[in-house]
């Protein structure tokens, strides 16, 4: 997608505007997300199971609910950031593409002889897709799905498109408004065909990447990598304090206890094109790298980590000979959490 049609689809996302005519929703846009990796875990001990392996406190969550989580190494080093759908007797992981068989083959490894969990990689049987941008409800509405508006967040609920039994979550993984649709492999293009007839606008890999940068969302090989901590990622909310223990909680536990995050995620406004991997200075000393970089309507922008001593949002620095600044995410926050959340 070129550039211009992403400034288009940045509009279109927090647009609420309908036709003239037929009264068709433009104010949403549709990622096909089926090459996300998808895990079923499954029987007796799938919660207990979750609940030691990643940051979430997964004992506390009941049938229908959604959270995000991270599994870290026993550093306290990222794997990746996962989307759990909480269902009647097993819990659906939706994981990055590139993590995929990683994240299988890590959590099978802390199977052991009592415990009674079952993995199953799914991927090649259901699709998904990310339903984004005011007018989705509309759109999701207008295909039957009446109740729709009553959905909490972070929660899912089975519905019926058409003859297809669809599975929404409230909520996307960019942060903005919209929804997750999982379904069967077979019903993938039914699906798509019916969103793009009531106006969606589908957004293919550049675009969503371009999206992925403007709103901060991390990615494994970029900025979730083991040379990272979730805290330093910016990623709290996923993070339970007042929870057992699980692989990698010391180390988390210690960094918020002693506020000793040394270095944060922030998105960094470009005056040009600079490789990714350049270092962040300010006054000829190096605070950071940068780790993504995209065009945006607004200019160019990076993703890049940040020394904590240096400073935050407002921050000049320099990239080579090139001046950049430090800008606020949507998506991750740094502001160390209420003990106890």
């Amino acid at each position: 997608m070129e550039n211009t049609n992403l400034n288009n689809l940045q509009t279109l996302l927090h647009a609420d505007r309908f036709s003239t005519g037929d009264a068709t929703p433009t104010g949403a846009a549709l990622y096909n997300s089926s090459e996300w990796g998808k895990i079923i875990v499954s029987d007796r001990d799938r919660l207990r199971f979750l609940h030691n392996q990643s940051t979430a406190d997964f004992e506390k969550r009941q049938a229908s609910e959604v959270c995000d989580t991270v599994f870290i190494t026993s550093t306290a080093r990222t794997i990746d950031l996962a989307t759990a759908l909480i269902l009647d007797d097993e819990v659906l992981l939706i994981a990055s593409p590139t993590r995929r068989k990683y994240l299988f083959d890590w959590l099978d490894r802390y199977i052991f002889f009592a415990d009674r969990v079952k993995l199953t990689d799914v991927t090649d049987t259901l699709a998904s897709f990310t339903l984004m941008g005011a007018a989705s409800t509309e759109i999701l509405v207008r295909l039957g799905c009446h109740n729709l508006t009553d959905l909490p967040q972070a929660s899912h609920q089975l519905y019926a498109i058409e003859g297809m039994e669809i599975r929404i979550a409230n909520g996307t993984e960019l942060g903005l408004p919209g929804y997750r649709l999982i379904c069967d492999r077979d019903k993938s293009s039914t699906l798509q065909q019916a969103l793009t007839n009531l106006g969606a606008m589908i957004v293919d890999e550049n675009a969503w990447e371009c999206l992925r940068i403007a709103q901060g969302r991390p990615k494994p090989d970029a900025e979730l990598t083991e040379d990272y901590n979730p805290l330093e990622v910016g990623l709290w909310d996923t993070i339970s304090f007042s929870k057992g223990c699980y692989i990698g909680q010391e180390t988390i536990a210690r960094l918020n206890t002693y506020k000793g995050v040394k270095q944060y995620l922030w998105g960094i406004k470009l005056a040009g094109n600079i490789p990714v991997g350049t270092a962040i200075t300010v006054a000829g000393e190096k605070v950071g790298v940068l780790t993504s970089r995209t065009e945006t309507e607004a200019g160019i922008v990076g993703l890049g980590y940040v020394r904590s001593k240096a400073g935050g949002a407002g921050l000049k620095v320099m990239l080579g000979d090139m001046e950049g600044e430090v800008i606020d995410l949507p998506f991750v926050r740094h502001e160390y959490p209420v003990m106890g959340g």
